[in-house]
């Protein structure tokens, strides 16, 4: 095969990049290790950027998130047996969040490949990156017993922290910087009504909580749970009881539970690769960089890379200006930065760390007290949260 961008990966940052470009007349090919039914299966963040939005709406993937999707104006953090709000609007000048699964993003974006006729392989396997410095970089992967090559001009990474994209880098390149969390998340999926309106972000003494929600009908809860946990150690009552335990006792009292429908740990990382461009090679989202969940990031600052790497590419195919992708790698990562620290950030305000001493402990507390105390501090927060400008 021979196509413009070959794009590894097909989660919604390679299929909203393959969208994107496609509209604008440049060819993709698109290669997934896995299946779409697997891809779909995945439940991952629910909270969009505006700005991710009007991506979506760019590549004519928005109508079903403008009418489902929630638009959340602000959120709670719940701390000391008291709920504090964070007004969004109030503190960015009428800016908001919009609550939208993943899941059916991703749905949306594979519905509107498939109405372009856009290619995209599922069940790929052994995929390799070739003369990634040439200016003939090509891709190989296997189909069965056959041996299968795409020749482009551009590759585009976004397998994901797992892929084989960034490793294809060679090791006197890259630089890697990680933070690994001593905890991890424990997510509930369930068809019950959500218990607010609004996200609940609750510090406890027993360990962070957040009540999130994918529908009216469809809640989605986290608790904060040792590493050495699994998934078998929680049945659906314990993880009831534990999360009611750190919330205040009228949010506990109105929750509605029910059989958990997806069960899940994720253990918690900080993760930055750079640079994020190698010859011909371009990285994006997970296959660069990784947040806690904390700050709802991750989804965001994917979409971020792939906004960058868009009107980039546009420029050079329709103008013959390289000055994007040339800057692609610096300008990705100061705002993959700033996400880092405001994930970073949240999560250290929120959790309880097994290894804090009286100081720490004495420290987030004056945090949080001064985050309410302040307007210029809950004005900070809500610009990261609803996201910087591009």
């Amino acid at each position: 095969m021979k196509t413009k961008v070959c794009i590894i990966g097909g989660g919604p940052s390679g299929l909203l990049l393959s969208q994107l470009l496609d509209l604008k007349g440049i060819d993709t090919v698109l290669l997934e290790k896995r299946t779409r039914d697997y891809v779909l299966g995945r439940i991952r963040a629910g909270v969009l950027e505006h700005g991710f939005a009007n991506l979506l709406r760019e590549a004519q993937c928005g109508d079903r998130m403008d009418r489902e999707g929630e638009i959340h104006e602000g959120f709670f953090i719940a701390h000391d047996g008291v709920m504090d709000r964070m007004d969004l609007d109030l503190h960015t000048g009428g800016d908001s969040v919009i609550v939208y699964g993943q899941t059916e993003l991703t749905r949306d974006l594979y519905e509107a490949r498939e109405r372009m006729n856009g290619t995209v392989i599922h069940g790929v396997d052994d995929v390799q990156l070739h003369e990634l410095t040439s200016d003939a970089p090509f891709v190989t992967y296997r189909d069965g017993e056959d041996s299968v090559r795409v020749d482009c001009e551009y590759v585009i990474g976004a397998d994901g922290f797992h892929g084989v994209s960034r490793p294809s880098i060679p090791a006197d390149v890259l630089r890697e910087y990680e933070r690994v969390y001593p905890f991890g998340w424990l997510g509930v999926l369930s068809e019950t009504k959500p218990v607010s309106p609004e996200l609940i972000y609750a510090k406890h003494e027993r360990g962070f909580a957040l009540c999130s929600m994918r529908s009216q009908v469809l809640s989605r809860y986290y608790i904060q749970v040792p590493l050495t946990d699994s998934v078998d150690d929680w049945s659906d009552d314990m993880f009831w009881e534990e999360l009611k335990r750190r919330l205040p006792a009228e949010v506990a009292d109105r929750m509605q539970t029910g059989p958990s429908i997806e069960k899940s740990i994720a253990p918690l990382r900080s993760f930055v690769a750079e640079p994020m461009r190698y010859g011909n090679l371009f990285l994006a989202g997970d296959a660069a960089h990784i947040v806690p969940p904390t700050g709802a990031r991750g989804l965001n600052s994917a979409a971020s890379d792939i906004q960058y790497l868009y009107r980039a590419m546009v420029d050079h195919y329709e103008n013959s200006d390289d000055a994007g992708l040339d800057a692609y790698s610096e300008k990705a990562l100061a705002r993959v930065w700033k996400a880092q620290r405001f994930s970073w950030w949240m999560t250290n305000l929120l959790h309880a760390f097994p290894d804090a001493i009286s100081y720490d402990q004495k420290l987030q507390e004056t945090d949080l007290a001064y985050l309410f105390s302040s307007d210029n501090a809950l004005a900070s927060m809500a610009e990261n949260y609803v996201g910087l400008p591009y």
